[in-house]
């Protein structure tokens, strides 16, 4: 079984569902037989590169409040983030291109390294408070999971992987996906949001039982007569 997860690694909702879906994913007991696949996506592609401006600052600009109602906003995700075993200092991040940061994790994928890769950066940005928008700094992140530090500088360096996170992006708008965390299992089940761990490991098990129906291989309806069912078994 596949489960596709499209996510930005500034969002903070993105970082709740992945640890709810390891939740899920831990109580699943077909979990050695599904293959996770991380897709990039860009809440906001027009984001400077290296983003001065506070994350706070942005969302109290964006949705016309002020800056305090802004924290409050922000200090409701950091509750919510704690109750998963997060630990998040939204008023360290900043408002920055992640364009960069999806192109390493593409490399990191070819180390089989991508999951190392998507949590270090959240961690790096949201407890952190790590600018990912800078090479220097990605490049150490990527070190410390295992990338090569000089593979990760060239592909800085280059457009390497590019068009694999532009892919990803066409990829997510061809399934309608408008926010992110989303998760799709086998191209036919589609679940939006950090939903709880209950709802994602139902979606698990039905997406298996869907793919791995019972076949009942002969018998007829006077072999049922003679089975038990329930407390109703005469002998």
């Amino acid at each position: 079984m596949k489960v596709e997860i499209w996510s930005d690694v500034v969002c903070p909702w993105c970082y709740i569902g992945k640890r709810r879906f390891e939740s899920a994913l831990a109580q699943f007991e077909h979990r050695d037989q599904v293959e996770v696949v991380w897709r990039s996506f860009q809440l906001d592609p027009q984001a400077p590169q290296h983003g001065e401006q506070k994350t706070v600052d942005m969302l109290a600009e964006k949705y016309g409040v002020s800056a305090a109602q802004a924290m409050k906003m922000q200090e409701r995700v950091s509750t919510l983030a704690a109750e998963e075993g997060l630990e998040y200092h939204l008023d360290q991040t900043r408002h920055e291109n992640t364009f960069d940061a999806h192109r390493l994790i593409h490399l990191a994928a070819t180390h089989g390294l991508q999951a190392e890769a998507e949590e270090r950066f959240f961690h790096a940005h949201f407890t952190e408070g790590k600018a990912l928008g800078n090479n220097e700094a990605l490049t150490q992140l990527a070190a410390e999971i295992g990338v090569p530090e000089d593979e990760a500088r060239a592909t800085l360096d280059s457009d390497a992987y590019a068009d694999a996170v532009r892919a990803d992006i066409r990829r997510a708008r061809a399934f309608g996906v408008q926010g992110v965390p989303f998760f799709a299992i086998d191209e036919k089940y589609g679940v939006s949001g950090a939903q709880p761990a209950e709802l994602l490991k139902d979606v698990l098990e039905q997406a298996w039982t869907d793919a791995h129906p019972l076949i009942k291989v002969g018998g007829t309806s006077e072999d049922d007569a003679n089975a038990c069912e329930g407390d109703n078994c005469a002998i």
